[in-house]
């Protein structure tokens, strides 16, 4: 069941990746938040009690995130159009941007990570750390599985 949850999304995202108008990027966002909210509460269990409270951290946060996830968005649509004739200085600048972006992410589940443990435990807390880092780590294999290196012809 894992494995069908993260291709779904992985495939949504992928998808995604090519989305060129803000419109499709708010849409497929809206859908994959409530498919990913779905995967996210078939492997994060907080108690009844704490269910409420870790809902409300957590779509904080998916907000919070999705904002990350347009500014990758962009950076992908960047690369698209530049990976075949990308300059040193494109190639610096793009990078540089990716690198920035991931200090962002890894700072927002940091935050997160702490957040939902106030409001929970430390094992939930342990649960959502280790989830969202699953469906980056797939997501991100699948972005870089799917496009060419730099001037790769």
């Amino acid at each position: 069941m894992k494995n069908l949850f993260i291709t779904l999304i992985i495939t949504l995202i992928s998808i995604t990746a090519f989305s060129q108008t803000k419109n499709e990027v708010d849409l497929f966002q809206a859908t994959l938040g409530v498919e990913k909210e779905e995967i996210v509460m078939n492997f994060v269990k907080p108690s009844e009690e704490q269910k409420e409270a870790f809902m409300e951290v957590y779509n904080k946060y998916e907000t919070e995130r999705k904002e990350l996830g347009k500014q990758r968005i962009t950076l992908l649509n960047t690369y698209a159009e530049q990976w075949e004739n990308m300059t040193n200085e494109q190639a610096d600048e793009w990078t540089t941007s990716v690198l920035k972006l991931g200090k962002k992410r890894d700072a927002l589940i940091k935050k997160y990570y702490t957040k939902v443990r106030k409001v929970t435990d430390a094992k939930v807390a342990t649960q959502f750390f280790q989830i969202e880092q699953y469906i980056l780590t797939m997501v991100r294999y699948s972005i870089f599985e799917s496009i060419p290196f730099v001037g790769e012809k």
